[in-house]
């Protein structure tokens, strides 16, 4: 009879695997697919389009009927470069109530209980089926989530709920804000700096676009927000420069000036709506520059788009998850989660799982023994539910 691990055992063998976002994740994904099937599970890999190093992977357990809940997770994780870890990284080790390791809580604590509950319902027997969802590159903007969920449509029964199992202290979180990335590269014209009126600096272009940034989020700071943007800290939508490169030498004006700009936006907002105001604003930019050099232009590359999640008024997910953990409380997250992509495909979703999103990222993250305790406890909840 094949072995079934405890979730603790489970999250031992997923931390293990170094699956950094931009490393394969083809390791975790073997295992977790022969670990399945030594149960009877069959599960179906999705392999990225233009990277065979990269895969995520759905499977389904009980009746072959649609209508049941889905698991979320990512197998992803971010870099521990630079991070003064006390303990290795990619080995759980427990101290103090605490487990270490990266991934522990964001978010390989859920997917080992995921895991764990899916073979407990092949052994146990359900009447309403469980699924599982493990994609890759959601900390790269959660680009893997779309192409997952197109594949998992035909294959498997077609569920209408699902958890996503992000780290929320176990409340159930209805709405977190979108976000949509860029790659801005402004192309400048080089001259000695003593005539910078006939040459275009790119860096100094640039800063008119980090100006319009700063300006937009004045704006927004002053204005009163709406009910559902109050829900969230900070209540509206904000823009974000995080990188920028460019610039040859202090005496020459910058042929070249990249940077990165992130601008996450609430629900009731959309993501059409500030692409359009950001190009309009780089139009005019790109418009000063071409009056003193023709030849100089911006290129905008997309990055990254996710849509806003918000509250689908009570439905199936949040229903099952307040019954689950009791919580009636209102939960609203800035950071952003592959429940908008679930939720863009018409899926009922929430976000809810063990650990504290604080501590994610940071050198030393853990999940606590009681925080997984408790999220075990979920999972025998849910098993039940779906047995009756």
């Amino acid at each position: 009879m094949p072995n079934r691990l405890s979730p603790r055992a489970i999250l031992d063998q997923l931390v293990k695997f170094p699956t950094v976002s931009r490393d394969t994740n083809l390791p975790l994904i073997d295992w977790v697919e022969a670990y399945l099937a030594e149960h009877g599970v069959q599960s179906h890999r999705h392999v990225k389009s233009d990277d065979p190093l990269k895969a995520g992977l759905f499977a389904h357990v009980g009746p072959e009927v649609a209508g049941g809940v889905v698991l979320s997770g990512h197998t992803d994780v971010v870099p521990t470069d630079g991070q003064p870890w006390s303990t290795d990284p990619f080995t759980v080790t427990e101290k103090d109530g605490k487990l270490y390791g990266r991934g522990t809580t964001d978010m390989k604590g859920f997917d080992a209980l995921a895991i764990w509950a899916l073979v407990e319902a092949q052994h146990r027997g359900v009447t309403r089926p469980v699924q599982i969802a493990l994609s890759y590159d959601e900390e790269i903007g959660c680009t893997g989530a779309p192409p997952l969920i197109e594949a998992m449509q035909g294959i498997v029964p077609r569920a209408d709920t699902v958890i996503v199992g992000e780290p929320t202290m176990l409340k159930a979180v209805t709405g977190h804000k979108g976000s949509v990335s860029y790659t801005i590269h402004v192309h400048g014209f080089e001259v000695h700096s003593s005539v910078l009126h006939t040459g275009v600096s790119a860096i100094m272009y640039g800063g008119k676009l980090i100006e319009w940034a700063n300006r937009m989020n004045d704006e927004s700071a002053a204005a009163t927000p709406a009910p559902v943007a109050a829900m969230f800290d900070p209540p509206y939508t904000n823009v974000h420069v995080g990188v920028i490169h460019g610039g040859t030498a202090h005496n020459i004006t910058a042929k070249d000036c990249e940077l990165v700009m992130t601008i996450r936006v609430v629900p009731g907002e959309s993501l059409e709506d500030w692409d359009n105001s950001l190009r309009a604003a780089v139009a005019e930019v790109e418009a000063q520059m071409q009056a003193v050099r023709p030849e100089t232009w911006i290129e905008i590359t997309p990055n990254s788009a996710l849509p806003p999640f918000k509250s689908d008024d009570a439905g199936s997910a949040e229903t099952l998850v307040r019954q689950l953990t009791g919580d009636n409380g209102k939960q609203y997250v800035s950071y952003g989660t592959e429940a908008s992509h679930f939720q863009s495909a018409g899926y009922s979703v929430v976000v809810c799982g063990p650990g504290d999103i604080a501590v994610a990222h940071q050198p030393d993250e853990f999940i606590t023994v009681d925080q997984f305790t408790k999220g075990q406890a979920f999972m025998e909840r849910l098993l039940d539910h779906l047995s009756t």
